[in-house]
């Protein structure tokens, strides 16, 4: 199984690139559900803040990249179960994907809470405000 970087994954959900656009389109043909490609935690956080703070996407926009990268047979995504969490908490919140992410692998660890100074992360993301 191979993996792929952040920017293949920039290139392929933005079209933006006359010549890296279509290769990471090509790359990702070549995969299948019984010989996929990885993608790991730290590349779908990089995505979202790529995609967010570089092409000032809106938020509704980064959620169904999301959603398709993890429908997509041909990707395998690191921890997907929690990364559909995350995604889950982000689409009904305000608060950071990477704050949904932190909550919901914690969980998924086995851990009961996930304790934070952040107001928005414990109402929106199922962590436990420190007062």
């Amino acid at each position: 199984m191979k993996a792929i970087d952040t920017n293949v994954l920039v290139r392929f959900f933005t079209q933006d690139d006359p010549v890296q656009s279509p290769r990471a389109e090509a790359l990702l043909a070549s995969f299948s559900a019984s010989d996929p490609v990885w993608v790991g935690l730290a590349v779908v956080l990089e995505l979202v803040w790529v995609l967010g703070d570089f092409y000032r996407m809106k938020r509704d926009d980064i959620a169904h990249i999301l959603h398709m990268l993890l429908t997509r047979q041909e990707i395998v995504v690191e921890r997907v179960e929690s990364v559909r969490q995350a995604l889950h908490l982000y689409r009904n919140g305000k608060v950071d994907f990477a704050d949904c992410l932190i909550s919901s692998c914690a969980y998924a660890a086995g851990c009961d809470a996930t304790l934070t100074f952040d107001r928005k992360a414990a109402r929106d993301a199922g962590m436990q405000l420190l007062t």
